[in-house]
């Protein structure tokens, strides 16, 4: 760009800048500008992109920290409603083992025991609805999982922890064991030789 005589005196004898040049001028400024705008706008640019990238992360750990937990509410919900299911098929079965206890006494003393058997039918059935089973115990080998055993007789006719009588029904529920069978296992003799 050639220099221009950018003064310019007026009849008064005040100078005056060139309005052409100041133009050129300006524009060699705004082109400056512009360059460090670039520039700046790049280094914006990256910043931002940065930004959201953190942001992008933060957001996605946010969304994984809450799926996990609302899977743990559900978790939790569920183990609390199926701990307060068990505890009433808990009661319900303290009261159907009266009921045996009663068919029991009604047995030994000749009483007409046909209203208690329909009522215990009737129990059977609904614990059979909700899925609450009996657990088989009697000849079976000891299961820890399933049963209790509250005694020991030694029969060497039988295997080790063979179980030889039940004394208290025991019931599971969806794979998860309601209440144990109380039961009496077997244990080999020692053999004297």
């Amino acid at each position: 760009m050639s220099e221009k005589n950018t003064d310019k005196t007026h009849s008064d004898g005040s100078s005056a800048i060139d309005p052409d040049v100041s133009k050129e001028s300006s524009q060699s400024t705004d082109e400056f500008g512009a360059l460090n705008n670039d520039t700046s706008s790049s280094n914006n640019n990256s910043e931002i992109t940065n930004d959201v990238i953190v942001l992008e992360e933060k957001l996605k750990r946010a969304l994984a920290d809450y799926d996990n937990l609302y899977r743990k509410m559900q978790s939790d919900i569920k183990n609390g409603v199926n701990a307060r299911v068990i505890e009433l098929v808990l009661d319900f079965l303290e009261t159907r083992d009266d009921f045996v206890r009663a068919i029991e006494v009604f047995t030994e003393k000749n009483v007409n025991r046909e209203g208690l058997d329909r009522v215990l039918k009737n129990m059977d059935v609904m614990l059979k609805k909700h899925n609450v089973t009996p657990i088989d115990a009697i000849g079976e080998i000891f299961d820890p999982n399933l049963h209790e055993a509250i005694s020991v007789v030694e029969d060497s006719a039988l295997d080790d922890g063979t179980i030889v009588r039940e004394i208290r029904k025991g019931y599971i529920s969806h794979n998860v064991t309601v209440r144990p069978s109380l039961v009496e296992i077997s244990k080999k003799g020692i053999k004297n030789d």
